[in-house]
């Protein structure tokens, strides 16, 4: 059984970093595609980064300048730096890792960006 569990998040102020980090507990899954889905209070679920096991990587226009994805296959891990962090980035952070058709998500972090 997939178990991916995040980590990182917590409150910054606006203008500051984080990194958040994404493991599959049970280091068995070898995902295909990785990424981090955000969703603020009351706001739609969207998709903020992805990468594909040979790095090919997607950003939402409204952090592209500001984060970065990036993965350890053989961790089975992803991470994803937040610089820059404005106030709108406040959400819970959740990963999902696909395989197969498959997608398994984390709980989620909670980032919170104080102005």
């Amino acid at each position: 059984q997939v178990h991916l569990v995040e980590s990182g998040g917590g409150l910054v102020q606006a203008g500051g970093s984080l990194r958040l980090s994404c493991v599959d507990s049970t280091r068995m899954f070898s995902a295909d595609d990785m990424g981090w889905y955000r969703q603020a209070p009351g706001m739609q679920v969207e998709l903020v980064a992805s990468i594909t096991s040979p790095g090919i990587t997607y950003l939402l226009d409204s952090v592209k300048d500001r984060f970065t994805i990036s993965r350890n296959n053989a961790e089975d891990t992803v991470y994803l730096q937040m610089t820059s962090l404005k106030p709108e980035d406040t959400a819970v952070y959740s990963c999902y890792g696909e395989k197969y058709g498959l997608i398994y998500r984390g709980q989620g972090t909670q980032v919170t960006v104080s102005s």
